[in-house]
């Protein structure tokens, strides 16, 4: 990358689906002390564009068969963007197209052919920026999220102290499946986490139809997943108990309550009820390859009754996080071995102070004997700002307190709850405040939807339609 102009601060576009490639492109920026940007198009079908031209994005590496989407926004972008290299080969034709535009294409072979082994590391200091990560605006246009490399290592070691709270020291026998969108920081954390670790990992093939067939042919002792996921896996488990017969769902039922019990005493784990984990619950540990031990869920609330059916059955911890981009992934995590935080999103991470925030035009009071308003947090894994974007920022940060707009619940037990969206409601002719995010989880349970968008028409008519 040095020989090709790029120097600490610039910025290192990375476009392609999780692979060990992936990886080795951030971990090049992160040794260089280059910033680097992921580059995805689920934002919108112009977001890659935007992204390179708004962060200046000098290098990018990409994925092989993501190439031809990127050659075709190079008149728009050839000015900062002078170097592509691809995650595999390319093409004499491909080559000539970006050079027409002043543009170098490399394959993964020859790019580091270009280099030394000589050079010198750049310093890097904590304050340095590391990746600035882009997400949906309210305004059409991505916000691009500046993450120092103080606020990344801030959260991997959040993470480190989690598990080891949970009696889950990770180390190298341990192995991660990757198949969350490593563009997001939910997933980037976690990778990094596991080297940081020295832990093995697995990238899927990138074709959920053979999603189940990947874990079981690396069968991972950590598994991080979205609440979608962890759904199948209980739906599936249950149809499978149903059509074993009466006597098999009795005995299963029994076996489950007798497991729930000690649980909820505070029994850990593997201590619950060890017998029948081997006689009924091993085919539930079997569904995600048999050696997992980690579960770990975020990106959206996992219900009640799949968290506590998979603290049951999954013969593993599971601890439900909470986490924007802006707080550099998690910022609450429930411990996985402590029962009464099932339906929570935990307690507030090491190195997060929290705090609610009334929001009274909705009847929440932060003030009251049940605390509830919205969630504000401020601490060394967040963000430093909206990149170009100081008028968006202001918005959110006061006085140094990033205004999350969820609403959030104190539990006696000091967990969070997450109840309500600020900005996910609407106001009714007579007043009244409709959550409709509720409304929205209670249709997706159905088999026959698969997506729900809602809105509210002119006569504040709450209308869903069904896919």
């Amino acid at each position: 990358m040095r020989r090709r102009g790029v120097n600490p601060g610039d910025r290192c576009g990375i476009y392609g689906s999780n692979s060990p490639e992936w990886i080795t492109a951030m971990e090049a920026c992160n040794s260089q002390a280059v910033t680097y940007v992921p580059l995805y198009d689920t934002l919108g079908p112009n977001a890659v564009e935007f992204i390179i031209n708004h962060a200046e994005v000098s290098i990018a590496f990409v994925q092989e068969n993501k190439l031809s989407s990127i050659l075709s926004c190079l008149p728009k972008c050839s000015s900062n963007l002078k170097t592509i290299v691809s995650f595999g080969n390319i093409s004499d034709m491909q080559k000539k197209e970006a050079d027409e535009l002043g543009v170098s294409c490399f394959s993964w072979e020859e790019f580091p052919q270009l280099g030394s082994l000589d050079c010198e590391l750049p310093p890097k200091q904590k304050t340095d920026v590391c990746t600035i990560m882009y997400t949906s605006g309210t305004t059409g246009e991505p916000k691009g999220v500046i993450l120092t490399n103080g606020a990344l290592m801030a959260e991997v070691l959040s993470v480190d102290q989690l598990l080891f709270l949970t009696d889950r020291v990770v180390s190298e026998e341990d192995s991660y499946f990757s198949f969350l969108p490593l563009a997001h920081v939910y997933d980037q954390v976690i990778e990094t986490y596991c080297i940081y670790k020295g832990a093995s990992i697995g990238f899927w093939r990138g074709d959920v139809r053979y999603l189940l067939e990947d874990v079981q042919e690396l069968k991972p002792s950590i598994f991080c997943g979205v609440p979608r996921v962890y759904d199948r896996i209980y739906t599936g488990t249950l149809a499978k108990v149903s059509a074993g017969g009466g006597l098999k769902k009795k005995l299963f039922d029994f076996a489950y309550n007798y497991k729930l019990g000690y649980l909820e005493k505070g029994i850990p784990q593997e201590k619950a009820a060890p017998l029948l984990d081997r006689l009924v619950f091993e085919k539930t540990k079997q569904a995600l390859g048999g050696r997992v031990r980690i579960l770990l869920s975020g990106a959206a609330p996992l219900p009640k009754h799949v968290e506590e059916f998979l603290r049951v059955t999954s013969c593993s911890t599971l601890s439900q996080g909470y986490g924007l981009t802006e707080s550099c992934g998690g910022c609450f995590t429930s411990i996985g071995n402590v029962y009464p935080m099932v339906g929570t999103v935990g307690v507030p991470m090491t190195t997060i102070e929290s705090r609610l925030e009334s929001v009274p035009e909705m009847g929440y009071d932060a003030l009251s004997s049940v605390p509830r308003g919205e969630i504000c947090l401020r601490g060394s894994t967040l963000f430093s700002g909206y990149h170009k974007r100081e008028d968006l920022t202001n918005e959110v940060l006061v006085d140094g307190w990033f205004h999350t707009g969820d609403i959030g619940e104190w539990q006696p037990n000091g967990a969070m709850k997450i109840i309500d969206r600020k900005k996910n409601i609407f106001k009714l002719s007579q007043g009244e405040y409709v959550a409709v995010e509720n409304l929205e989880n209670v249709y997706l349970r159905c088999p026959l939807i698969t997506s729900v968008w809602r809105t509210k028409t002119m006569e504040t008519i709450i209308t869903e339609y069904y896919k």
